[in-house]
């Protein structure tokens, strides 16, 4: 449910009774349990505008709040703050129906917009690498979110495949003939050599040069090669996702080739407004207040990564409809995207209304603070990565001899691919992190392996339930009040996760809600002998909702739970 939603209209409701104009300020959550469940500090604020006292606004507030149902209790601290206690019986109706609901209470936006997500991007000449990770798991988060809430999701995969580098890559192909697939299975070799090849040799560097205006005309027999060398770069790609468990298809990839018949009417139109100015040969926009123009067109006729950009923005503005387009793109980006955004809404290519983001992120290193590297100083490949994962994972794995070998393999790949993920997402898209595999397979701590046990322990107590889950929930002690309304909760941290595409607002929610069921489990006994059956039914109907908002959680964030650890 929306919690603080429902609370803010019963603040409003208290507002009109007083015959207070203004709009009231949104409540916020109490940092403190003595504090309430919620805090109100619109009496300060109100306290000018009003010529009144703040402790005195709130007293009216407060005499006009209805606390039969969603309120217990207010009450008035400091200068003018209102505490805010939930009502237990409101409190458990509200998790009861959450419990039975397929969607942990969660609802679909009432007005859904179409979104475009872009991300991952992987490079067509060389082996996804440890720069693709997080791009890919940052944006399929996402995706999976507003998916979930109930907007309409088209996850685009925006790959290079349409460059100079391409005539030298099917020059070298064709050259290794049958054995080229063999080759292409180590890509970063692949282009090395073909690199090599090139720099070395004048006649195969003219041949690719040659190559690559055949592509760009459509050349069959060139195509042909292009396009097998695409299909096997994808092929690698979708391995990836695959051990990364990401819902990134072949039909979500839209190549710079999509639109390269896009490019020239990108350039008319420019040139149409008005926009364009020669500079050094180079056809550019000028944007006022910025000393750096984009270029869009070089002296040569050839196209630049803008115009794609904004051939790509007016495709998805215009034929897909979205409302907002999202780009996880790394954070050294930003300045390209601030200019693209500004002149596709300046030229029309997209209206005003449609939200254009650049979903930054900051790079991943090692623990001497330095970009993620291998030993040798080469790039980490993303598979290396994940295989590794899985073999660190096996390590963490406690009483193996409990588990087959098949169980063994399943459960390491779902702990460490869970692992990798959520250490990545658990921090600020914006930051820099340490990766550090011993902190991110810790049974303690914000950690993907943590709310794996915590989930699975909650199974182990129904496991151990012989009855019928079939009763009430009761609010008893604080405890499972606070419980119970961290439960409550939940949409109210997904929807301010979509709203500023930030993932590690969901792993500190799952991190504090399974931290504080933990203590909940160590105080409030479930199946132990004594405890009287009504009280064993709640504590269990609670151990039940929180496990399944723990699953749906995690499901967001593309990463399994296992119900025995």
């Amino acid at each position: 449910m929306k919690l603080k939603q429902t609370i803010n209209q019963t603040i409003q409701k208290a507002f009109d009774k007083a015959n207070i104009s203004e709009q009231p300020m949104s409540v916020s959550e109490a940092t403190k349990p003595d504090f309430g469940d919620y805090q109100f500090n619109g009496a300060m604020a109100l306290s000018k505008k009003l010529g009144k006292n703040p402790r005195d606004i709130a007293a009216s507030i407060i005499e006009n709040l209805d606390i039969d149902g969603i309120i217990a209790k207010a009450e008035i601290a400091g200068p003018g703050f209102i505490n805010l206690w939930l009502n237990p019986l409101f409190i458990a109706t509200n998790c009861e129906r959450s419990r039975v609901d397929e969607r942990v209470g969660v609802e679909k936006h009432e007005n859904p917009i179409k979104v475009v997500v872009d991300y991952s991007g992987p490079n067509m000449a060389k082996q996804m690498h440890v720069g693709h990770l997080r791009s890919t798991i940052i944006g399929d988060t996402l995706a999976n979110l507003l998916t979930f809430l109930g907007d309409e999701v088209i996850r685009q995969n925006h790959i290079g495949d349409w460059g100079t580098q391409f005539g030298m890559l099917i020059a070298y192909l064709e050259e290794m003939g049958e054995d080229g697939s063999v080759s292409l299975k180590d890509l970063e070799q692949f282009y090395k050599d073909a690199k090599g090849r090139f720099d070395a040799d004048a006649e195969f560097a003219d041949k690719a040069r040659e190559y690559v205006v055949k592509i760009q005309s459509g050349d069959a027999y060139c195509l042909e090669l292009w396009q097998k060398f695409i299909d096997i770069s994808l092929g690698h790609c979708e391995e990836v996702y695959e051990k990364l468990n990401v819902n990134l298809t072949r039909d979500d990839v839209r190549a710079e080739s999509f639109y390269n018949d896009e490019l020239p009417k990108v350039i008319d139109a420019l040139n149409e407004r008005g926009s364009l100015k020669e500079s050094n040969g180079a056809q550019c926009v000028f944007l006022e207040g910025d000393e750096i123009p984009v270029l869009v067109q070089k002296g040569d006729g050839g196209y630049l990564y803008a115009t794609t950009d904004l051939a790509a923005l007016w495709y998805r503005a215009q034929v897909l409809g979205a409302k907002r387009i999202s780009y996880v793109v790394d954070a050294r980006q930003g300045g390209h995207f601030k200019q693209v955004f500004r002149v596709a809404k300046e030229a029309g290519f997209v209206p005003e209304d449609v939200k254009l983001e650049h979903i930054a992120f900051g790079t991943m290193m090692d623990k001497g603070g330095k970009p993620f590297k291998t030993r040798d100083g080469g790039t980490v490949k993303l598979i290396d990565l994940l295989d590794e994962a899985v073999i660190k994972a096996k390590a963490a794995i406690k009483d193996k001899e409990s588990y087959s070998e098949e169980e063994v393999e399943a459960l390491a790949k779902i702990i460490g691919i869970g692992a990798v993920k959520y250490a990545d997402l658990a921090i600020n898209r914006e930051s820099n992190y340490i990766f550090n595999w011993d902190k991110m397979l810790s049974f303690e701590g914000n950690t993907s392996l943590y709310m794996q046990y915590a989930y699975a322990r909650i199974q182990s107590i129904f496991r151990r339930f012989d009855g019928e889950l079939k009763g009430e929930i009761i609010i008893g002690d604080v405890l499972e009040h606070r419980l119970a309304v961290m439960l409550l909760r939940f949409e109210d941290i997904l929807e301010r996760t979509a709203e500023d595409a930030s993932p590690n607002q969901i792993t500190t929610y799952l991190y504090e809600l399974a931290t504080l069921f933990m203590r909940f489990y160590e105080q409030n006994p479930i199946l132990k002998e004594g405890v009287p059956e009504e009280i064993k039914i709640s504590r269990l109907l609670l151990a039940d909702l929180t496990a399944k908002t723990i699953k749906q959680g995690l499901d967001i964030l593309g990463i399994q739970v296992v119900d025995k650890l």
